[in-house]
């Protein structure tokens, strides 16, 4: 297509999982109690942590930042989403798309740095036990997020500016809740070449660096388990299970909907799916963290009896 076919895009539009107008109020129904809980319960898990004296440890300063991470991500997502629902409006504006789009993958590429940092938190206290708040001090544990952070930053922000190059024709409209890259990549008229083999190279370094990293941390904590009196063993794994689940969590989805969009053309089962990992992981995240862990649950009690007294 010649460059004088292309237009000056002002804005996409979003059509979300459903175009059924019947359909709109229970689909924002649905979405805001998912928000408001995730909300909700990453926030009591950033209060428990930061309240709690017997809390202020590694592990701990890992999962405050990852619950922070996920209200960031639901908080990127879900609000314009209900704000297009409710103004019966599915535009976004360009820079708004760009936008989201970047913050996404920050809040998504930080997640997936939160995830191997938290396997090899793991691995040291389990597998040297002794060494464990020599190695984890508190330097290595800010350096280890801000410098998640900075990979994530510049990931998205590649990303973004090469997206800024690409030039869009008439169809503009995203078959999903809000401006995945994917997505913007195949309503490009120019040439995406360059594009695609970032995001291949990138995703692929970064995705396999992660998983590489705790496939790593746990093999080696599965080995040091088989050395130690069963007593010990359960509970050091125990201690595990709910970063394990989380993990499990977070990239089956992911890898759910890549498998998907590969194996269908379908835009509706494509926007489901897209649901299942920026959505339900941070909302189960805070339940699995609270749930399965005693300490994580005193200190949710006292919160909760602290509020009643007043």
């Amino acid at each position: 297509m010649e460059a004088g076919n292309h237009i000056a895009v002002s804005e996409f539009l979003l059509l979300g999982l459903t175009e059924d107008p019947e359909l709109q109020p229970l689909i924002f129904s649905l979405f805001l109690s998912m928000y408001l809980v995730t909300i909700l319960g990453n926030l009591l898990i950033i209060l428990a942590v930061s309240s709690d004296p017997h809390l202020h440890t590694p592990m701990y300063f890992f999962l405050s930042n990852l619950s922070f991470t996920d209200i960031c991500i639901s908080t990127t997502t879900i609000p314009k989403m209900l704000a297009n629902i409710q103004a019966q409006d599915q535009s976004i504006t360009y820079t708004g798309c760009l936008s989201q789009l970047c913050s996404v993958l920050i809040c998504g590429g930080l997640e997936n740095g939160l995830l191997a940092v938290m396997a090899y938190d793991r691995y040291v206290a389990i597998c040297h036990p002794l060494m464990y708040t020599v190695i984890m001090n508190p330097y290595l544990c800010v350096f280890l997020v801000l410098f998640s952070l900075s990979i994530s930053t510049v990931h998205g922000l590649v990303h973004g500016l090469i997206v800024l190059r690409l030039s869009f024709c008439t169809a503009v409209e995203i078959p999903y809740f809000f401006c995945e890259l994917a997505q913007v990549l195949k309503l490009a008229c120019s040439d995406t070449l360059i594009n695609n083999i970032l995001v291949y190279f990138l995703f692929t370094i970064l995705g396999a660096s992660s998983v590489s990293a705790i496939i790593f941390s746990y093999t080696r904590i599965f080995c040091s388990l088989l050395r130690i009196p069963s007593t010990g063993k359960n509970y050091k794994a125990f201690s595990c299970g709910s970063h394990l689940l989380v993990v499990s969590l977070f990239y089956e989805t992911g890898f759910g909907v890549y498998i998907i969009s590969v194996l269908t053309d379908s835009p509706g089962n494509s926007a489901v799916a897209s649901v299942m990992y920026t959505v339900v992981p941070q909302m189960l995240n805070p339940f699995i963290y609270s749930l399965r862990n005693s300490d994580m649950k005193k200190a949710l009690r006292k919160i909760i009896n602290r509020r009643k007294i007043f």
